[in-house]
């Protein structure tokens, strides 16, 4: 399970990455603060449409992501999730 304060916190270290700062940098700085935390760094516009994100700001859109079968799929449902997709917005992306 993936708690709102989580979110908020990755959500609001995105925000302090400088403009530019490649996504497997960014990603490495996440896995790092978040022990544990499955995470995936990404421009937004990679994210399929029709996701829903969990949390968002003017720096990135945060999605549940669920690896708990054999595929890791995106899902809507906190209680399932076992990581973050961090969908970077604009210039923040790479």
């Amino acid at each position: 399970m993936i708690a709102a304060a989580l979110l908020e916190a990755v959500a609001a270290r995105v925000s302090q990455a400088p403009a530019g700062q490649p996504d497997g940098e960014l990603q490495r700085q996440l896995r790092a603060q978040f022990d544990g935390l499955r995470v995936v760094v990404c421009s937004d516009d990679d994210v399929p449409p029709r996701a829903q994100p969990a949390f968002g700001n003017a720096h990135c859109n945060l999605y549940y992501l669920d690896a708990g079968a054999h595929c890791v799929t995106l899902t809507a449902d906190a209680e399932r999730a076992s990581g973050l997709v961090v969908g970077r917005r604009g210039e923040d992306a790479d």
